[in-house]
């Protein structure tokens, strides 16, 4: 992987390209943010790489790309620029290896995890417990107790939480800027209807460029799927500690149950979701990819999965001898999950939600700039 150094260089060299060019003007919120920039801070590069959504309909519309001698490749670039964002903005600062390795440091965490579930649950556990033997309701609870299920849980939520938070202020103070109240106020609404429906994975309209020329939807779509599959999950949750605390219900619950039924649809979507971003990773041009974000993009996927189905998996074997390692397997996966996301790809959601925030008041700020500018000449 190139130093910070070299891609910041070389990310200038293409934007300065593409500044004078403009011929991408329509396809996306980076290439209006360039008019009329010919020298870019790191603040803005680190803006403009996370507003990219890496559609790649810049790399076959781009007239300078290779095998052209300025060799301009757009979405490459800024794909080792978001790169460098995240690594330059994680807190705590150690994390940053976490993006430089990806596989390496998710392995970690998810061994970390299932360790320390192992041996918290060791002393309320017995042999037999643990395999299942105890099997109806409150059988999970042989395995794990109630209060060690939620801090266990708790705590590894509540890290992610605060890690991804402090990570995304410490990001938008770096390419925030000052906003008239009206323009803050029409920047929120704008930026969050753009955030929810994905507005930018259309490159320009007609869909992103996943494996070559050819326009596709399947991006947005899969992104949307695999979303409404973790709002389901958190639906199950909620309605199992409903039917627990206010119904008296212990799981595990019954199959036809509301809890259930929200947790398997919810992992089916998530699987299909994660799945079909997967297949297209693997179908992908390689020339416009840059491969430390491939790696990232490959195991924050496979680790959503491979969570997902230990879930899925307790469901379908929670009534064998099997339930109690299952049990164990899913809490250390889920932990480890958890703990892993401040390092991993997460960490561009909120980026790319506080990228779009200032390109909606840069946009609106132009529009009212525009306007006043047509009141004065008439």
């Amino acid at each position: 992987m190139p130093s910070p150094e070299l891609t910041r260089e070389e990310a200038g060299r293409v934007l300065r390209l593409c500044a004078a060019c403009m011929y991408c003007d329509g396809l996306c919120p980076v290439f209006p943010a360039l008019s009329g920039k010919h020298e870019h801070s790191l603040a803005d590069m680190s803006y403009l790489a996370n507003v990219c959504h890496n559609c790649r309909a810049c790399w076959h519309a781009c007239q300078y790309a290779p095998p052209h001698p300025f060799a301009v490749n757009v979405s490459a670039t800024l794909a080792a620029l978001r790169q460098d964002s995240y690594a330059d903005h994680v807190w705590p600062r150690a994390l940053d290896r976490g993006f430089r390795h990806p596989a390496l440091a998710a392995g970690i965490f998810v061994a970390v995890a299932l360790a320390v579930v192992l041996i918290v649950l060791a002393p309320h556990s017995s042999w037999v417990a643990l395999h299942g033997a105890r099997l109806g309701p409150g059988s999970f609870y042989a395995v794990a107790p109630l209060g060690l299920m939620i801090g266990l849980a708790g705590a590894s939520a509540g890290w992610a939480v605060l890690s991804l938070a402090i990570s995304t202020l410490r990001f938008w103070r770096a390419i925030s800027l000052e906003m008239e109240p009206r323009v803050r106020l029409g920047a929120l609404w704008l930026a969050a209807a753009e955030i929810v429906t994905l507005r930018y994975l259309d490159g320009g309209g007609v869909g992103c460029n996943d494996s070559g020329p050819q326009f596709s939807q399947r991006r947005r779509i899969f992104h949307q799927i695999m979303v409404a599959g973790f709002v389901l999950l958190f639906a199950a949750t909620l309605a199992a500690a409903f039917f627990q605390h206010v119904l008296g219900v212990m799981p595990p619950f019954a199959r036809t149950s509301l809890p259930v039924a929200f947790g398997v649809a919810g992992g089916l979507a998530v699987l299909a979701g994660a799945g079909g971003l997967l297949a297209i990773q693997a179908s992908s041009d390689r020339e416009p990819s840059q491969r430390g974000e491939t790696l990232l993009n490959l195991t924050f996927l496979g680790l959503i999965k491979l969570t997902a189905l230990s879930g899925l998996a307790l469901l379908v074997w929670r009534d064998t001898a099997a339930m109690g390692l299952l049990l164990a397997l899913h809490l250390g996966l889920v932990m480890g999950f958890f703990v892993a996301l401040p390092a991993s790809k997460a960490l561009h959601a909120p980026f790319r939600a506080a990228a779009i925030l200032r390109s909606a008041a840069e946009r609106l700020s132009r529009g009212r700039r525009q306007a006043r500018n047509d009141a004065t000449f008439e």
